[in-house]
């Protein structure tokens, strides 16, 4: 049964950019750079079924290409700080297609999301750290920013049953622009979704 989400691949230099961020916060649990991204929907935990139903109709979607930016390093979770991460600005482009993605899983009738989308990716997960230590972590990398960077393709990951961080597995991408909403087959071998 795999975990799967949708997201946006952070391409190599601005997640090495994004690496130096690490680190000098007590509680942290920092995320490997290979494993950056931006989520569009968490699937979560489905049978093989669903898997093919939801790797189908993504392949339906038809998006132009845009550009996205990232900046602003901040907290998840006002009352209890649960992570450090990378806010994206919320062009209109990434929030359409966004929402595309959540009416494509409340379609094939998967729960709502509960939470509004923010755009972000995340560094760290927390636990434990003081508000003190997390105040002079942000402080000290206040004004990173990032050059916009082309999203040419949104991809399906898969994960690990685990508490969060990776490894994240590509098991298929999709383009946007000219090469949008390619044919992919309806139905795929189990062992499409096979993780370590």
């Amino acid at each position: 049964m795999p975990r799967l989400f949708t997201g946006i691949e952070i391409p190599a230099p601005l997640a090495d950019r994004m690496s130096y961020l690490r680190g000098g916060l007590p509680g942290a649990r920092w995320i490997d750079r290979e494993n950056y991204h931006l989520t569009l929907r968490f699937i979560g935990d489905v049978d093989m079924h669903v898997a093919d139903e939801v790797a189908a109709e993504l392949a339906r979607v038809r998006r132009q290409a845009f550009t996205l930016k990232l900046g602003d390093v901040g907290i998840l979770g006002t009352k209890r700080p649960h992570a450090i991460v990378v806010r994206a600005e919320p062009s209109p482009a990434l929030i359409e297609l966004q929402a595309e993605h959540e009416r494509i899983m409340q379609r094939i009738g998967l729960l709502p999301e509960s939470r509004k989308y923010t755009p972000h990716v995340t560094l760290a997960r927390l636990r434990g750290a003081s508000g003190h230590d997390i105040a002079t972590y942000l402080s000290l990398r206040g004004g990173f920013s990032t050059e916009s960077f082309p999203v040419e393709r949104f991809v399906l990951f898969s994960a690990r049953n685990s508490t969060g961080g990776g490894p994240y597995l590509v098991e298929e991408d999709y383009p946007l622009g000219a090469n949008a909403g390619r044919i992919i087959p309806a139905q795929y071998e189990a062992e499409t979704w096979q993780r370590d």
